[in-house]
């Protein structure tokens, strides 16, 4: 099997934008492709976090890989601070790496446009180059991402061209994988920004996958949509109600074609209402199996054989690429 390679951030309450644009597909691919998922905690230190959340947070993303239907024996879950190897590798990118192609990445470049460029820390600015040591590490044949990550892979790509014609071939050359539908599920209350899992307090716009049932149903019917009260998938023209088919879309598997047929005489009441049930019927499902798997010492044992089955790749990739830089002689 060829492998694939993806990982979630731990900066905040994963959310059904997670679930949808992420870890649903992970479980797809689980059976097809030798799959790598981990938790991406390293990169959740761009930002100044508060301890104990992280750790939370950290532990929380396992769990709901887990209880998602991720299967640790068919992938490979791991933390990625648990292995030294991806930093080594990642400060060895940065080597390769050039300020104008580092500056021109959306993150740092979207940040930077709006201060002073002083302010912001080198965590982000590198942040690229540590997610293309992710990757290369393991020779992932494969990256599902969204389509706000795509540039890194393309970085990746190039970083990987770019050491195998100086020191010879010693990198897969990686693709991205965007899912056609769902991979970007937007905000509630303001359809043109992603739904995020970073926005802490009440946070109406995002499906937290551990909130309750009572305030996951008030929330899609709060969802802001428009004055037409016509179910139709208009990106342009009805983000909100588009936003809403995408999420029922996702979870029905029907159409949008068969959703407008199904709501022609419904109005968004009953629409709304159907896309609570059927978010609510999925969440639940997930929060029992979260709260079986995030008890006693099983979560701890997974993790600890994913890291020792990825240690053992990413050790052999580290010797090679010392090797062809001249520092194991």
């Amino acid at each position: 099997m060829e492998l694939m390679l993806s990982a979630i951030k731990p900066t905040g309450d994963l959310t059904l934008g997670n679930y949808i644009g992420a870890i649903k597909n992970f479980v797809k691919l689980q059976d097809d492709y030798n799959l790598f998922v981990f938790v991406a905690d390293l990169h959740a230190l761009t930002v100044r976090n508060n301890k104990e959340d992280l750790n939370r947070w950290i532990k929380e993303v396992a769990a709901i890989y887990i209880a998602c239907g991720l299967d640790p024996n068919k992938a490979t879950i791991f933390n990625q601070s648990d292995l030294p190897q991806h930093a080594y590798l990642g400060y060895i990118l940065t080597c390769e790496s050039y300020m104008g192609e580092l500056s021109r990445m959306t993150q740092f470049k979207d940040k930077s446009a709006r201060g002073n460029n002083e302010s912001i820390g080198v965590g982000l600015f590198i942040y690229p180059t540590l997610m293309a040591a992710d990757i290369l590490l393991y020779d992932a044949k494969y990256v599902p991402v969204g389509e706000d990550q795509t540039q890194h892979v393309e970085l990746t790509r190039d970083l990987a061209s770019r050491f195998n014609h100086y020191y010879g071939e010693t990198f897969v050359i990686p693709k991205a994988i965007v899912a056609e539908k769902g991979a970007r599920i937007m905000a509630l209350d303001d359809p043109l920004k992603k739904m995020s899992k970073s926005e802490l307090g009440d946070n109406k716009g995002s499906i937290r996958l551990l909130d309750d049932v009572k305030t996951i149903r008030k929330k899609i019917m709060s969802a802001v949509t428009d004055s037409d009260n016509l179910v139709k998938y208009d990106i342009e023209n009805k983000p909100g109600i588009s936003n809403l088919m995408t999420i029922y879309s996702s979870l029905t598997n029907k159409s949008y074609d068969e959703i407008e047929d199904e709501f022609r005489d419904g109005g968004y009441g009953n629409f709304k209402k159907a896309v609570a049930d059927v978010v609510v019927e999925e969440v639940s499902k997930i929060q029992v199996k979260f709260n079986e798997i995030i008890k006693g010492d099983y979560l701890d044992k997974v993790l600890k054989e994913g890291a020792l089955k990825a240690g053992a790749i990413a050790s052999k990739k580290i010797d090679e690429v010392k090797r062809k830089l001249g520092l194991i002689i």
